[in-house]
């Protein structure tokens, strides 16, 4: 790396790739290395953490639908063909992602039809093609409208990711929307044998709701909800 810039521009987009790995001990770079964005770094970091019930919903929608969890913008229903889009992508139904790279300081962002939010502050992000200046600490995240995004407290490993945790269920926008919320026991591969739950989390009329529609040991029971 041969900035701080660099390194945790890097680091939020691993942190926003199917598989959050950064290979670069070998050029001597740790985390600590630019402390000036070592907050920036762990905060991201943080968030993939957090966003595990998300990601591992999204990948067994993959795994029960066929529905690539990380997916070009060309598969969103709507989205206006205006060439191949490379610089962003979405994260299942709710979350669209847009880093920026090196160098950048802002970008434009197409968003497909309907109102989109900004994830971190929930304020109304617009309609259409917007331009974001989100500064060296954040990567450009957005729901749309409707959009539900459960999240845990933050941890360090998957080890102390567990169903006792506190689930916080971020609600975007006024539209009514839902989010089949899978879990399983994070170990074996008994899901095949239908040992998982999936919860049904809807909001309709800006009230939260959950409700099993696969049950077992392995749903959520601590479900608190934020309207953002």
């Amino acid at each position: 790396m041969h900035s701080s810039e660099e390194w945790v521009r890097r680091m939020q987009t691993v942190c926003f790739s199917p598989m959050a790995m950064i290979n670069a001990w070998a050029d001597g770079t740790k985390p600590w290395s630019f402390p000036e964005v070592y907050k920036a770094c762990q905060d991201v970091a943080f968030l993939r953490m957090q966003l595990l019930p998300y990601l591992y919903s999204t990948f067994a929608q993959y795994y029960f639908e066929g529905k690539p969890p990380f997916r070009a913008m060309q598969l969103v229903e709507g989205f206006p063909a205006t060439g191949e889009i490379k610089d962003q992508y979405m994260v299942g139904d709710n979350l669209l992602v847009a880093p920026l790279f090196t160098g950048e300081t802002e970008r434009k962002v197409i968003l497909p039809p309907g109102k989109w939010y900004d994830f971190y502050t929930g304020s109304l992000a617009g309609e259409g093609t917007i331009t974001v200046k989100p500064g060296l600490d954040k990567i450009p995240l957005f729901v749309r409208d409707g959009g539900i995004i459960p999240m845990i407290p933050p941890v360090r490993q998957t080890s102390e990711w567990n169903n006792d945790l506190p689930l916080e269920v971020r609600v975007y926008g006024k539209a009514d929307g839902s989010f089949d919320l899978y879990n399983d026991d994070g170990r074996t591969f008994n899901f095949e044998k239908g040992e998982y739950s999936i919860q049904r989390l809807e909001v309709k009329a800006g009230k939260g709701s959950a409700r099993q529609t696969v049950s077992n040991s392995f749903g959520y029971t601590r479900i608190s909800w934020k309207l953002i």
